[in-house]
């Protein structure tokens, strides 16, 4: 258990994310007087302070000055996150690959710095002020290298379309995302109806706007889970509305058991360059034990059927770090994966929600440890690239096994658009669907503004009109 006293409460989840990368899920409260560890953080004007009782160690960190509110805001959050890090880096002498960073997008992080002070100062900053190890910051440097021309494209006003399907055939054993299972008769088709319905008003909504479509992407949940019928019903309406996009459309058929050769063909039809296909691993024994209905002998099937119906950009997501698995287990997933030869791969590393059913029942699942895990990671990479591709975004997660990162991989001109604009948020998103994520980007990333949809199902159906009314007050500023 720890204690953290502060005057900066604004920031109090902020500063236990460094505590958590030493101490793990440990309790940390603003009054623990039976507390082992005791922090005491002061933000001044000019700097952040750090104290660690009893052990009377200190450290300071400045607050650099800011262009404006929101940026003294965030340099503030660094300086306090940095001084915690520290103490408790001299508490505890762990190494951690990403230093002192926790944030979700490292790669934004160096584009940033880059932009402002040049890139020198960028690896300068990574190397000694956030302490990021050697292989991180290559990885960082390698994956923004890789973005450069697809966020050099943006044209001012370009925004993406997401569609978000809620829906699942059964719920993972990691997941924490608001995905339903669909057992109801009628539920799906009743969702494409106000999804249709959602989609015919935002597309006017972009065009009066002034924005042009950059990007599709389907995602979920499981699109998938939909039947031929409302998948054609919805793409026909998505085409109607906003005709075609400019770089590329992406639906996620994450799971073999809800691909069939009729839904192939109907995206096939209606312009989807790219799918995922994701097995997780190959192992039988552990998709039983995750909740996946489906074996490796039905991916497999699937993949050769996405062929054969002319999807030539194929993505596959792998987890590293799943419940029973060891490192020889990965190593037959990879090279299963290898032998499909994709053109995309997704390297997760697995992340223990709290709402997960994982969470809640850990003593009964076995995980591999932080070694293991990133020596599957590594594996990951290595296999990436023995497939032709590179590292082209990055994302990280709370609560990851082994402090790590999820990492995309694609061959050389089959990178997903969608997603190194929606991860280094370059580009507005306008979303349709329940628990989906609009974004309005000003700039290249400079400001966000985010509108999150109800994730319960009728709730959404509910306040459908409130939600267009607050995209129009978004699009419009």
């Amino acid at each position: 258990m720890v204690q953290l006293i502060t005057n900066a409460k604004g920031f109090f989840n902020d500063m236990t994310e460094e505590v958590r990368l030493f101490l793990g899920q440990t309790d940390i409260l603003p009054y623990a007087p039976e507390a082992e560890v005791k922090l005491y953080v002061v933000l001044y004007q000019g700097e952040a302070k750090c104290l660690a009782m009893p052990s009377h160690l200190e450290r300071v960190v400045p607050v650099q000055a800011g262009l404006d509110a929101l940026d003294v805001k965030r340099q503030q959050k660094r300086a306090l996150k940095l001084c915690v890090y520290q103490v408790m880096q001299s508490l505890y002498p762990t190494a951690t690959p990403w230093g002192s960073l926790t944030g979700i997008r490292p790669t934004k992080l160096f584009r940033e710095i880059a932009g402002r002070q040049g890139e020198e100062e960028a690896r300068r900053s990574f190397r000694e002020l956030f302490t990021v190890s050697p292989v991180k910051q290559a990885l960082v440097e390698e994956i923004t290298g890789v973005q450069r021309p697809h966020i050099e494209s943006v044209a001012p006003k370009s925004a993406s379309v997401y569609l978000h399907i809620p829906f699942c055939r059964s719920r993972c054993l990691y997941c924490s995302f608001g995905a339903e299972v669909a057992k109801r008769d009628g539920i799906l088709s009743e969702y494409a109806d106000h999804l249709i319905e959602d989609i015919q008003k935002g597309a006017e909504l972009l065009q009066e706007a002034g924005f042009s479509v950059r990007t599709f992407y389907f995602g979920g949940g499981t699109p998938t889970v939909l039947s031929a019928e409302d998948i054609e019903r919805v793409l026909s309406a998505l085409e109607r509305a906003y005709g075609v996009a400019g770089h590329e459309f992406t639906v996620e058929a994450g799971r073999a058991d809800t691909i069939t050769r009729e839904k192939l063909r109907v995206l096939k039809e209606h312009g989807v360059t790219r799918i995922s296909i994701n097995p997780q691993t190959m192992n039988d024994r552990t998709l039983q034990a995750i909740g996946r209905f489906h074996t490796a002998a039905d991916i497999a099937a699937s993949f050769e059927l996405a062929r054969q119906e002319g999807f030539s950009c194929i993505n596959m997501d792998l987890i590293a770090g799943l419940p029973g698995e060891n490192v020889e287990d990965f190593a037959r997933t990879l090279e299963a994966v290898k032998a499909f030869d994709p053109e995309n791969l997704t390297v997760h590393t697995l992340a223990i929600k709290h709402s997960s059913r994982l969470k809640a029942r850990l003593e009964e699942y076995p995980l591999p440890d932080g070694t293991a895990v990133e020596q599957m990671v590594l594996m990951g990479a290595e296999a990436a690239r023995g497939m032709g591709m590179q590292p082209y975004y990055m994302y990280r997660q709370k609560y990851m096994q082994g402090n790590l990162e999820n990492v995309g991989y694609a061959k050389p001109g089959t990178e997903c658009v969608y997603n190194i604009d929606m991860m280094e948020e370059t580009v507005s998103i306008l979303s349709h669907g329940a628990g989906a994520m609009t974004k309005r980007v000003y700039g290249v990333g400079e400001r966000v503004e985010r509108l999150p949809s109800p994730k319960d199902v009728p709730t959404w159906y509910q306040k459908q009109e409130k939600l267009f009314a607050e995209k129009k007050r978004l699009f419009f500023d």
